[in-house]
């Protein structure tokens, strides 16, 4: 699969959506390993609102790119809503964006034993900004490849609704 065949139209409208509103976005990703960053730099003039992506796979990681610990999420259930909300805030502000995307989830093939068992093919997506949205993601497969796209087309697609019903009440663009 490429970006451009599997990804191309949520990718092109999420950026169009960020371009025609002058806003910018920064990215914390887990199981789609950069797919959410890299469809968003695939489109032509992505310097102009997109700011950074991290894959944010393991706590070290979430601790280096994010400065987020193990006591800032302890009072979050593992593979929530509110766990990839706070993802998404805590990207939005450390890099200043006016949107931050958060995915996180379990591509496969095996689930993951914390929260009473997660499935493979289930992701827990948030944007937070001056509106925010989550959403949870599940597949029913194990195809891990299959899965990381999936969640990135769910992000891209919940970027931009989330910017495109922010601006549909009459919000100005960013300034």
């Amino acid at each position: 699969m490429t970006i451009e065949t599997t990804l191309s139209t949520p990718a092109q409208a999420a950026a169009t959506a960020l371009r025609e509103t002058n806003a910018t976005v920064a990215v914390a990703e887990s199981a789609t390993g950069g797919l959410i960053s890299a469809s968003l730099l695939s489109i032509p003039g992505a310097s102009t609102y997109f700011l950074a992506g991290a894959t944010v796979y393991t706590y070290a990681s979430r601790n280096e790119f994010l400065d987020l610990h193990r006591d800032d999420v302890a009072h979050l259930q593992p593979m929530t809503e509110a766990m990839a909300a706070h993802f998404a805030e805590t990207v939005r502000a450390k890099f200043d964006a006016d949107w931050g995307v958060a995915e996180l989830g379990v591509a496969g093939p095996g689930g993951v034993p914390y929260n009473g068992g997660i499935d493979p093919g289930t992701s827990v997506i948030a944007v937070a900004g001056p509106r925010t949205a989550s959403t949870t993601t599940r597949t029913g497969s194990n195809d891990r490849e299959a899965n990381m796209w999936a969640f990135a087309r769910g992000a891209l697609g919940l970027l931009h609704k989330t910017v495109v019903s922010f601006t549909a009440y009459g919000a100005p663009p960013m300034p």
